[in-house]
């Protein structure tokens, strides 16, 4: 009776055409499991703003979830989930808390109309083992200006409660190894309805009710009771980052969330805190035809010496030089600005103000690892009459190559050797280990690169261990490990975290360069990272302005003592892949990787990248071997989400420093691969015009 006149209500509410607005339907609130289009429980058609990322920690009945979110498009959602129920009772599961990964997506199919609704469809827990499995077709209409209201069908979880029909035969039980679609249970089972209403007080105040269809079965007697399927909810924004949550959930618990949000698209810092660039030096008229410079033998020192005081300033090395009477040539190392583009707008200011006035064509070139990769060339009376237009104007006079050779610049004397270095403390982590969700330990490290001559680098890194608890990560519970060759390759993990050392982390020589038209080559031999020594060779073929690039890798290693310092195990193995990198504009990028693996296991990974103008870059792997889902162990196969923050969008102002993470399930056998530093494609990429034009923004910063 109760549910009847719920439905009822719904169903009247969407035909009050008096009351009734079109809205974009997006919304900053997120719920308790972490989707920024949802209630308290129960979800909604909305969606978050384009490319927005939360992380939210809510706790009810026992239940503590860590949610990762992305809106991925302006119409897809996704979100990683981890899960520690204290006192849930399953089968060959003994520790007092069982943790659980699971993984959602949501997509709304229907944009708000004046009469219709948005309309949503969702899969929760499509990856996991099935305990928060749910599907769900979902409408939620304005009404006004403050009011939403929700209502949609559930099923598995989300049709629980009341089910009113039946779809077919849905499986049940918590699958054990988990990582696998749960293809056979979508939208099968039981069918009830669940709805809503919101109401937004104020920018910072939101309520919420809802009547929920999740009967919380796997739960319900042993971590929650449930009473009721109402639900009441109030949320608080504290600031543009930080939202609060509190919530009255099944006539039986209080609910708690606090979510961190963060807009990859805008920069916390208004303004940023950069110096000004240098303004650009225009010409007179006649100064321009004027030669006399090219008869004093000490004019060519000067503007060299000048040029590298200058752009050694900003943050840039000038490597070489090549000039004429009417056009310069620079070879530079961009050290500080995490944009290449507005690297080469700073420098081709500083070449107006110092060349000669008769240098009209002025080109640069960027330089990485010593090898000449992109290079950009403009008329200077372009930079003079455009300086305070549109970046987008110059943009359409620059002409974008990448054919420059070491030898076809003059290099200055002291651009190497040369040494850097950095030491200080470093916390190594790792999260989802079975039987602890995070562990860590915080090591002293100093690393150091020896640049010996242009293309020719030596790198090392020294770390202590001064505390910490990686040395009880878990073994890889199946107790199965590849049997091709039966070797652990990467679950000993917790062995080569034993003992406080003094670890070589690596020790390697490594020589890049250009071995023809857009192919670049990289060789490394050494202590190639923490587990394995070795050899491995890359091949990378890019041209400047393709959205394609495809590569080669291959690898001769050893497995490293756990010791780290020099010796060997008797275990070794050839390892390779052939890669094709693709750009498909509007910031999606895709990585193809085929070959063969560390435990001789042959496969694919694919990677899938959303990337920013400022750098910030958030995407998802999956690799599949031939290892079977047994073999592998908990987890099925190997993937992952990985994050790319610039500390420039942190900070305000420009610095080449990032944050790099990669969260993934748990550390496997099946499908790893060496981590080599210094793989050529990102770094190549970087200075191409292809890419420097999703940047190029930044070129009059």
């Amino acid at each position: 009776m109760f549910k009847a006149s719920v439905l009822r209500a719904v169903v009247g509410a969407f035909l009050l055409p008096q009351a009734l607005s079109a809205n974009e339907q997006t919304t900053e609130w997120v719920n308790m499991y972490g989707l920024s289009s949802g209630l308290i429980d129960m979800p909604t058609a909305e969606v978050a703003q384009d490319g927005r990322l939360s992380t939210t920690l809510s706790y009810f009945g026992r239940t503590t979830k860590t949610n990762l979110s992305f809106q991925l498009t302006p119409r897809l959602s996704g979100v990683f989930r981890y899960s520690a129920l204290r006192g849930l009772t399953v089968t060959g599961y003994s520790l007092p808390s069982y943790y659980d990964r699971s993984f959602d997506v949501h997509y709304r199919l229907l944009d708000e109309g004046r009469y219709r609704p948005a309309l949503a469809v969702g899969l929760r827990d499509l990856l996991g083992t099935g305990l928060h499995g749910g599907e769900y077709v979902v409408a939620t209409k304005s009404i006004g200006s403050k009011f939403r209201l929700t209502g949609g069908l559930g099923w598995g979880r989300l049709g629980s409660h009341d089910s009113f029909a039946t779809l077919g035969t849905r499986p049940t039980g918590i699958l054990g190894a988990g990582g696998i679609p749960n293809y056979d249970r979508w939208f099968r089972g039981p069918v009830a309805g669940f709805a809503g209403l919101g109401y937004q007080h104020s920018k910072k105040l939101g309520f919420a009710v809802e009547y929920s269809s999740d009967a919380y079965t796997q739960e319900d007697g042993d971590i929650v009771t449930i009473n009721s399927p109402l639900n009441f909810g109030v949320k608080y924004k504290l600031n543009n980052t930080i939202q609060l949550g509190a919530s009255y959930m099944y006539g039986s618990e209080f609910g708690l969330n606090v979510s961190l949000t963060l807009d990859p698209k805008n920069t916390p810092v208004i303004g940023g805190t950069d110096t000004a660039p240098q303004p650009v030096a225009r010409r007179t008229g006649k100064s321009a035809h004027d030669l006399g410079w090219t008869d004093e033998v000490t004019q060519t020192a000067r503007i060299k010496t000048e040029l590298a005081k200058a752009l050694a300033r900003e943050g840039i090395v000038l490597e070489g030089i090549r000039i004429s009477q009417t056009s310069a040539d620079l070879l530079i190392r961009n050290e500080r600005f995490d944009i290449q583009s507005q690297a080469l707008g700073r420098t081709l200011r500083i070449m107006t103000r110092i060349l000669p006035a008769s240098v009209e064509t002025l080109s640069v070139t960027q330089s990485n690892q010593g090898v000449p990769t992109g290079s950009l060339t403009v008329a200077r009376s372009d930079i003079e009459d455009l300086e305070h237009s549109p970046s987008s104007n110059i943009l359409k006079r620059v002409r974008f190559s990448a054919d420059r050779r070491s030898d076809h610049y003059e290099p200055l004397s002291q651009t190497y050797p040369r040494l850097n270095w950095r030491f200080g403390p470093v916390v190594q982590l790792s999260v989802f280990d079975p039987d602890s969700p995070v562990r860590a330990d915080v090591v002293a490290k100093a690393e150091a690169q020896y640049h010996i001559a242009p293309g020719w680098v030596a790198s090392g890194a020294l770390s202590y261990k001064l505390g910490g608890n990686l040395d009880g990560l878990s073994p890889n519970r199946t107790g199965i490990v590849p049997v091709n060759p039966p070797h652990k390759v990467r679950s000993d993990a917790r062995f080569y975290a034993m003992g406080r050392g003094p670890k070589i982390e690596h020790l390697t020589i490594a020589k890049f360069g250009r071995l023809g038209e857009n192919l670049y080559g990289r060789l490394t031999v050494g202590y190639l990272e923490q587990m394995y020594a070795g050899l491995s060779g890359e091949l990378l073929w890019k041209p400047v302005s393709s959205r394609l690039a495809l590569g080669a890798e291959l690898n001769y290693v050893a497995q490293r003592d756990f010791d780290q310092r020099f010796g060997l195990q008797d275990y070794s193995v050839a390892t390779g892949h052939l890669s094709a990198y693709y750009d498909f504009g509007n910031g999606y990028h895709t990585q193809i990787d085929v070959g063969r693996y560390l435990a001789g296991d042959y496969g694919a990974t694919v990677t899938l990248d959303r990337e920013f103008g400022n750098g910030w870059r958030v995407g998802a792997y999956v690799t599949k071997t031939d290892l079977s889902a047994a073999q592998f162990g908990e987890g099925s196969f190997d993937k992952g989400i990985r994050i790319t923050v610039p500390m420039s969008w942190a900070l305000g102002n420009a610095t080449k420093r990032k944050s790099e993470s990669t969260i993934r399930s748990l550390t496997r056998d099946g499908g790893a691969r060496v981590n080599v530093t210094g793989r050529l494609y990102s770094s190549v990429r970087d200075t191409h015009g292809a890419e420097m034009q999703k940047t190029w923004g930044r070129f009059w910063r």
